[in-house]
This record gives structure tokens, sequence and C-alpha cells, in this order.
């Protein structure tokens, strides 16, 4: 049995860091308050959102970053080594890794998994991507396949790692994209049984796949009038397998509105990266899972968080709006800051007690 982890706690609505392992975090502003993401800095945001009861880190595995004035995202660290090392400097939260599954060895990805795994005495969660960036295929040297092409790679992908995790005899495997013999891993994920999986396709494909093998699925929000519908989709479709649902967002709390709302349009109409816009406008397009003319309306939250939701205002506004996304039906949402350790410490002490006075969250 694995060992329970503040993902399994009793909080109402958990709430983890989204993008701290790469620069600029979720937002593509020239603004010289954007994130650091140093090693040093990395450390400090996790161990300052241990402490605060926060449930998850959450990483982007980007190759490459969105070039612009800052080039967004441009320096990142590789999010399985990134999660070792922050498990091993932590004792109580749990942390993912975002793995594009093409360009990685499924017999090596199962035992850098087991190895984290163990590292961290089971708060170790696999997010299995397939990809879509062209230019990042290419620098691996590999085919980009057709959209829905790439979940059937992935799945075989999935199925040669779980067998690594729960198999003790060696086995072949003759697939569509593999043929492996001999295979056998030692050991086994900590606590016997596999990590915890996270996925986040939002095209039909995607999400028929997450809905098939994800214990945590991951959404975009495009409106928040229409979230019941789009999670009764979501789980309809996962069955009767029990699976939290969570969505992104970026934040900008401040003591007033009008502070929070000053704040935002420096961030975006002052200082945004609108050369990086440029470069994910047309990468998203490709990728063919968000519609053209939303991609087009999506504009100022890609600048404002890489197309995650935006929470906005005061603390007792942003209160209210996660209390609206848990009365939804959301299991709770991973967030960005344009800078997480500056901003962080008013989070948790003015917006953390208001959520814990909703119901929101009692366990820390």
């Amino acid at each position: 049995m694995r060992p329970k982890t503040r993902l399994d706690n009793e909080n109402r609505f958990k709430l983890g860091l989204f993008a701290t392992n790469c620069s600029g975090g979720l937002a593509m502003t020239k603004a010289p308050e954007r994130w650091d993401a140093s090693w040093d800095n990395n450390l400090a945001i996790a161990r300052m959102a241990e402490a605060a009861g926060l449930e998850f880190l959450l990483p982007i595995a980007r190759w490459h970053g969105y070039r612009g004035e800052t080039d967004a995202e441009g320096t990142s660290f590789e999010t399985l080594g990134w999660a070792t090392g922050l498990l091993a400097a932590t004792t109580e939260i749990s942390v993912v890794a975002t793995v594009h599954v093409p360009f990685i060895n499924p017999v090596f990805a199962a035992k850098q998994v087991v190895t984290a795994d163990h590292i961290g005495r089971g708060r170790f969660v696999l997010n299995v991507v397939s990809g879509g960036n062209l230019g990042e295929f290419e620098m691996f040297g590999i085919e980009l396949l057709e959209h829905d092409e790439r979940y059937a790679f992935t799945e075989e992908w999935l199925a040669i790692v779980k067998r690594l995790w729960t198999e003790d005899i060696p086995f072949d495997f003759a697939g569509k994209y593999f043929q492996l013999k001999g295979v056998l891993g030692k050991p086994k994920p900590y606590g016997g049984g596999p990590p915890p999986m996270m996925s986040a396709g939002s095209s039909p494909a995607g999400r028929a796949f997450a809905a098939r093998h994800a214990d945590c699925l991951f959404m975009n929000i495009p409106q928040i009038e229409t979230l019941p519908q789009d999670l009764a989709s979501l789980r309809a479709m996962a069955g009767d397998r029990p699976v939290g649902v969570y969505a992104s967002g970026h934040v900008i709390c401040r003591p007033t509105r009008k502070e929070a709302l000053d704040f935002h349009r420096y961030i975006v109409d002052e200082m945004g990266d609108w050369a990086a816009l440029e470069t994910i406008l047309g990468i998203r397009q490709q990728q063919q899972s968000i519609p053209p003319e939303r991609l087009l309306q999506m504009k100022e939250r890609l600048i404002g968080g890489i197309g995650t939701y935006p929470i906005i205002g005061d603390p007792d506004e942003v209160t209210a709006t996660f209390k609206r996304l848990s009365d939804g039906g959301l299991n709770g949402m991973a967030l960005g800051f344009v800078n997480y350790l500056n901003e962080l410490p008013f989070f948790r002490d003015e917006v953390l007690p208001r959520m814990q006075h909703l119901g929101l969250r009692n366990v820390r």
C-alpha cells in the first residue's frame, strides 16, 4: 500500500504552485519583478509552500522558450531531476514531474520515476505529456506524430512503464512503437503501488486518454459559468474511476482590488512581452488543441499566465473565486504568481485563513 500524502488529505480545495522551475513562471512579462527560477529560489519556495500547508508543486516541461524580449520560460530545470531534488529537500509536500514521453525511453523513465518515488517516500506524482511543440521535437530529432496518434504512442509507452512497476518476471513487448526484449525493473515504486498519475490534455483525444489513465485530470477553464457542465463531462468519461479534477490559474492578490488591477495592467499592458505572445499563439494553433477563435480571446490570459485562469483581486475576492470554483466541482488548483517568494507570504497570511473560514481548507 502506498502511504497517504497531502493529496489524500481532507481539504476540499487543494492548492499547489505551478511552473516555479521556469524563468518568469507563468507570466510573459518584462517587469523586473518577474520570477527568477534559480535553484536556490526553487528550494526556498518549495519549503515555504510546504510550511504553508500547500499540497503539491507542479513544473512545466520546457525545452526552449517563447523568445520575445525575455525568452519567456527559456530557462528551465528538467522536471525529473528537479522533482527528485525537491523531494529530497522536503518531507510532506507532493512533487510532480512533467514528462514528455516521446523524448524518453519508457524503461529509463520507469527507473527514474521509481528512484524519485523512493527518495520522496511516496510523494512523487507523474504528469504524462504527449507533446505538441514542433520546435522541441525537432531539437530531439523526433517525428511529431499526428495529433491523435500521439496519444496512442503515449498509451503504449505507459503500458510498458506500468508493467515495469508491477511485474517480477522479465517480459518481451512487441507493439507499434516499441519492440523490447527481457524487460524488468527493480525496485518497484515506494510502497508497492504505482505513483499517482496526472494528465492535462485539452483536446477530445487528450481528455479521453486522461479519463482512462489519470488519477488527477487537469483542465482549462474557458469560463467559470460552464465549469459544472465541463466537469460533469470529464467525470462521466472516467466512469467509475475515482479521479480528482484540477485546473491552473495565475494569481494577483493585493490588499485592495484597485492595487491588484493596477498591478495586472502593469504586468500585461505596460510590461507584457508581446513578441513572446506571437510565438506561443503560433505553437497553440499548431497543436490544434484550442480553437483559433478562442486563442485570439486569450491574449491577456497568455501574457498574464500562459493561458491559465486569472484570479485577480483583494483577499476576499480571491477567496470567493476559489469558493465558486470549488462549488462548481473543482478539487483544486495549481497557482502561478509573478514572483512566488514575494507574493506567497501575503497569500498565505490573508487568503488561506479565509479559505479555512469558508470550509475550503482545514488541514495544514
